[in-house]
């Protein structure tokens, strides 16, 4: 029994030690943490020139577009290109069967080599009693001569306009594109009959290089930017820069040239149009796609905090850490736009302020730091990292 006794007493002994042994573990590892300042790279921050960029949503617009129609009736013959595939004005569409077309011509020259007899052998009358007037002749033979004359030059001039319309409607059998561009597949087929001038189009030609974009702004934000530029706070530009990005959110290879500025105000949206052309070769933009242009109005003086340094809260609002008297210190962006992978700031951020770029893993509002010079290039990479967050990476 002694020797049960004594086993117990033994083992509690140890358990009591081991217990001790790791409390003082614990504290002596809680102190050490909690005297440790926490290591952050910084990047210092100065107002520099920046351009001012405004993204606005806009609508690919054709340069030219028209729609195809018969100028005469019949029955289509043919159908003489190739939908989707580029040709130039006055490449034939389609033919119209012509075979009326030329007997109305034929019969329109015949018509006027007849009014022309008419008019010399009314002449020659003329003529001749003009010599015989004195004579045999009375005068009321001769004026009717003169008014035969007459009439007879009114019918060839009839009979001449007879034959050009013939042959404009001969002509016109023959259906061609008006502009260069890009024809629609046919709304017709050979044999379709067709009349003159009607509702219904052939086909849709489009001209897709250049194109146009039509973008539209707020009255109210276009007043803001001219109250900067008067102010001094907008340096405007020589000309409006534009770019592109497409649906796939990809910046389109090209820039843009305005050829329209808004003069008016839409009474029911608020809004001034402004129209962009661009050189589309490739036919990648087409008429009725939504895209986005980016116009660069000017520069401005700002702070450019990078994007990897700022937190997005729960109220919405944007946070970035600052390191102030040896710690980090949280403070509310206002932003105004952005500029490649950095937030343009209008308040909560000074010039020469140091802001925390790395180390950011569990950083708190107060917390003692040691800081670190670091950069970051133009992909948003910081170099020279703090060894906290090359230590979390690594984990």
């Amino acid at each position: 029994m002694g020797f049960g006794l004594v086993t117990r007493r033994a083992a509690f002994g140890a358990l009591a030690s081991g217990v001790m042994s790791v409390a003082a573990l614990a504290q002596g590892m809680s102190g050490a943490g909690g005297s440790g300042a926490t290591e952050v790279g910084v990047m210092q921050v100065d107002a520099q020139p920046v351009p001012y960029v405004v993204t606005l949503p806009g609508r690919a617009v054709a340069y030219e577009q028209t729609d195809i129609r018969p100028r005469v009736a019949g029955t289509i013959a043919s159908i003489d290109y190739d939908a989707g595939h580029k040709l130039k004005a006055g490449d034939p569409l389609f033919h119209i069967d012509d075979d009326t077309y030329r007997a109305e011509l034929t019969a329109a020259q015949a018509e006027k080599v007849s009014a022309e007899a008419n008019v010399k052998a009314a002449q020659a009358q003329v003529d001749r009693y003009t010599k015989l007037e004195q004579t045999s002749v009375s005068i009321s033979d001769l004026e009717s001569a003169q008014v035969t004359l007459a009439q007879a030059k009114a019918s060839l001039l009839t009979a001449q306009a007879d034959l050009q319309t013939a042959q404009l409607n001969l002509d016109r059998t023959v259906i061609r594109s008006p502009i260069d561009g890009v024809p629609d597949v046919a709304q017709v087929s050979v044999g379709s009959l067709v009349t003159a001038n009607q509702t219904d189009a052939l086909t849709t030609v489009t001209r897709l290089d250049p194109i146009y974009v039509d973008v539209s702004e707020s009255s109210a934000r276009i007043m803001r930017v001219r109250q900067r530029i008067s102010q001094g706070t907008l340096q405007r530009g020589e000309q409006l820069k534009v770019s592109l990005l497409l649906e796939t959110g990809e910046e389109y290879d090209g820039t843009g040239t305005l050829v329209s500025p808004g003069a008016t105000v839409s009474s029911t949206t608020g809004t001034v149009d402004f129209r962009f052309r661009f050189d589309n070769p490739d036919r990648l933009i087409l008429p009725g796609q939504f895209l986005r242009a980016k116009i660069t109005l000017g520069t401005t003086q700002a702070i450019l905090v990078p994007q990897r340094a700022t937190t997005r809260e729960s109220d919405g609002s944007l946070s970035a850490f600052v390191a102030a008297d040896g710690k980090a210190k949280k403070v509310t962006l206002s932003t105004a736009g952005t500029y490649q992978n950095a937030w343009i700031v209008t308040d909560g951020i000074a010039s020469g302020d140091q802001v925390i770029l790395d180390g950011l893993k569990n950083l708190r509002d107060g917390a003692e730091i040691k800081t670190v010079p670091v950069t970051i290039n133009a992909e948003g990479v910081v170099k020279d990292a703090a060894p906290a967050d090359a230590a979390a990476t690594a984990e």
